[in-house]
């Protein structure tokens, strides 16, 4: 049996997540600033898996202390932190220069820093167990620069990526990287509230438990990192990396 916990559970991909990892046989540490829907989603999970242990707590990632204090009171509570999904973000954004400075370090803040201190947090308690799954929820956006309200957003996913891709690669060739795993997800278009605005204007999104279940074979897996799901990004992947700036633009 694992025990996870999900950053920024209360709705969308981390919601989904908790469901499908609690029919795997997940214990789940769950936590998102909006209680109302921590507590239908907890109660969703044990009407369905009764045999589940399912924990809440209330959390703000740009809360530094909380977030030391959450995750340690899970730990507390549950025993153990076998996994840890760090999947708290924020969409909004403006096109640089324009006033949406605000809604910019908003982002930059919650998206970075808020990862930031989940991961300290997280290795914290690995270092301390000598074990542990360390979950970055990147996005396909890290894989290039990207315009106009999305340019902060991709910057803070590919911070957050190098964040733990930096802890695999201090690990790697030593004891606790035997331990410690460390995956990276970079999710293309899957439906969540987050971009529940452009989710007719593309074809390649994908309902939220299509994606999500992609997510979560991954994690399973523990890959080191994966573009989920895996047709069509894994292919464009290399292209956003690599074409020419006027293809790609096209493509965005």
């Amino acid at each position: 049996m694992t025990t996870t916990l999900i950053t920024g559970a209360s709705s969308g991909l981390g919601a989904e997540m908790a469901r499908q990892l609690a029919a795997r046989g997940n214990d789940l540490a769950l936590c998102a600033r909006r209680e109302e829907r921590l507590i239908e989603l907890k109660a969703e999970i044990l009407a369905a898996h009764p045999e589940r242990r399912v924990e809440t707590r209330t959390l703000d990632v740009v809360d530094e202390d909380a977030v030391f204090e959450t995750f340690r009171a899970f730990r507390r509570d549950l025993g153990s932190l076998d996994r840890v999904v760090v999947n708290a973000g924020l969409g909004k954004g403006a096109p640089l220069g324009t006033g949406g400075q605000a809604a910019n370090r908003e982002t930059a803040v919650t998206n970075f820093v808020g990862a930031l201190t989940q991961t300290e947090a997280a290795m914290e308690a690995f270092r301390d167990q000598q074990a542990g799954h360390l979950v970055m929820v990147s996005s396909m956006s890290a894989m290039r620069g990207m315009p106009k309200t999305m340019t902060t957003y991709a910057a803070t996913k590919i911070g957050a990526a190098y964040l733990a891709e930096g802890i695999r690669n201090e690990l790697h060739g030593k004891p606790l990287g035997k331990t410690v795993k460390v995956t990276v997800l970079y999710p293309g278009y899957i439906a969540s509230e987050m971009n529940e605005k452009v989710a007719q204007k593309t074809k390649m999104m994908v309902p939220t438990d299509v994606g999500v279940r992609a997510m979560v074979e991954a994690i399973e897996k523990q890959v080191d990192s994966a573009c989920v799901p895996r047709l069509p990004w894994a292919p464009l992947s290399v292209v956003m990396k690599h074409a020419p700036l006027g293809v790609f633009k096209k493509l965005m």
